[in-house]
């Protein structure tokens, strides 16, 4: 098992079209069904596996783009690390002063080594000013425990170490 790190910031209100953030339903709507729901159904089973928006359900990470990782470990460890380091990148930007408690902060990153180690996976999200939004995740791969039939996205890539951002 190794673990995939992923960070998205953006505008809030992208951010917030949760259409885009979940998987398509398996079924297309009928083919009388309004027209602008049939687009909408299109748009979304060829936007969601490919867009860079963070999905609801933290495992889908997994079917998204290889080149969104941005460091992967074998570590529960040092997987933590590179969230702390992110954590401490944007601290500054935070917009609640309660997220930038480094207490709290510290307590993420500790409670991430034991999530991971048991096979589960991380996701964090913080409001930023000039209203954006961060979001950070480590998931599980190789099998992830929440949808164990999703593929690695880096299958047959060496796992590396990483702390790009």
């Amino acid at each position: 098992m190794h673990h995939h790190g992923y960070l998205w910031t953006g505008p809030k209100q992208r951010f917030d079209d949760e259409a885009m953030r979940r998987p398509p339903h398996p079924d297309p709507p009928p083919a009388d069904a309004n027209p602008e729901l049939i687009h909408r159904h299109r748009e979304v089973k060829a936007e969601f596996p490919v867009a860079d928006l963070p999905p609801l359900e933290t495992a889908y990470w997994l079917i998204k783009p290889e080149k969104l990782i941005r460091g992967t470990w074998e570590e529960p460890k040092k997987a933590a690390e590179w969230l702390g380091e992110r954590l401490v990148e944007y601290t500054a930007r935070f917009a609640s002063e309660s997220d930038r408690d480094s207490t709290r902060l510290a307590l993420l990153v500790n409670s991430a080594v034991e999530r991971l180690g048991r096979g589960g996976d991380v996701s964090h999200g913080f409001y930023l000013e000039r209203p954006s939004f961060l979001s950070v995740a480590l998931v599980c791969c190789s099998p992830n425990r929440a949808m164990p039939d999703l593929a690695c996205p880096a299958i047959g890539q060496p796992v590396r170490e990483s702390t790009q951002r």
